[in-house]
């Protein structure tokens, strides 16, 4: 049990650091590139990203502690829901900006989106190859 409290707190931290980087790398090509109009995409898919990894965490934690069996549900519904989420904020953020907003706000949303889903691919698959 300690173990999955371990593996926990490293996947948010681990998390924290890829959106970090992603995110410090983001308002680098928007200084030198002279596109502020990508702050506001660089935060919230930043936010977005964070909210996700560690909701994930905190349920992958919790099952694997009550029932590690279902912890192969819980892998394809967690990708589910983060595909569900992502179109729900991606249209949300459609009905807000526009149109004109909506090519840089997907382009950075993506970039976020697919770290987020190596960072989650790849640390699960070594964590079900060790438990």
């Amino acid at each position: 049990m300690a173990d999955v409290n371990k593996l926990s707190k490293r996947y948010i931290r681990q998390g924290i650091l890829l959106t970090s980087g992603l995110f410090l790398i983001g308002l680098l090509v928007a200084q030198v590139c002279n596109k502020y109009g990508l702050i506001v995409p660089l935060i919230v898919s930043a936010l977005f990203i964070l909210a996700i990894e560690t909701a994930d965490a905190l349920i992958w934690k919790r099952v694997a502690k009550k029932s590690p069996d279902s912890l192969a549900t819980f892998y394809t519904g967690a990708s589910g829901f983060r595909l569900l989420l992502s179109l729900l904020v991606l249209f949300i953020y459609y009905l807000i900006a526009g149109r004109q907003e909506m090519l840089p706000f997907f382009i950075v949303f993506v970039c976020f989106y697919i770290m987020s889903l190596v960072h989650h691919s790849l640390f699960f698959s070594k964590v079900s190859n060790r438990l």
